[in-house]
C-alpha cells in the first residue's frame, strides 16, 4: 500500500508586506501544482486498489480546494490594503483642498469685491 502524504500550512496571518504575500501566493502554487502531478500518477499505481485510489484522489482535492481558498483569502487582503492605500491619499488629497477653499478659490459666502 502506497500512503501519499502531503503538509500544509494552513495559517494565514495578516500579512507584513505585499512582497511576503506574494511569496507565499506562490509558494502556495507551487503545492498545487505538486498535489495536481500527484493526482495524475495517482492513476498509474498499480499498487492500490480502486478505493483506495478514490480516496487518495478525494483527500488530495480537498486538500487542493483548501489551497486555493488560501490563496484567495491573500489576493483579497492584499486588493484591500491596495484600495486601503490608495483611499488614503485620496482623503489627503482631499482635506488638502477643503483647507484651500475660499483662500484660492473664492465660494459664494468668501469673496472679495475690490473696486479700484
Amino acid at each position: 500500500m502506497t500512503t501519499i502524504t502531503t503538509s500544509t500550512n494552513t495559517s494565514i496571518g495578516s500579512g507584513g508586506s505585499g512582497s511576503a504575500s506574494t511569496s507565499k501566493i506562490a509558494s502556495l502554487n507551487k503545492q498545487v501544482v505538486s498535489l495536481q502531478n500527484q493526482l495524475k500518477t495517482l492513476d498509474k499505481d498499480t499498487t492500490l486498489t480502486d478505493e483506495q485510489k478514490t480516496e487518495q484522489e478525494q483527500l488530495i482535492k480537498n486538500q487542493i480546494q483548501m489551497i486555493e481558498a488560501q490563496i484567495a483569502q491573500l489576493e483579497q487582503a492584499q486588493t484591500q490594503k491596495a484600495q486601503d492605500k490608495q483611499e488614503t491619499k485620496q482623503d489627503s488629497a482631499s482635506a488638502y483642498s477643503k483647507v484651500a477653499d475660499g483662500v484660492n478659490r473664492p465660494t459664494a459666502t468668501n469673496s472679495l469685491n475690490v473696486y479700484i
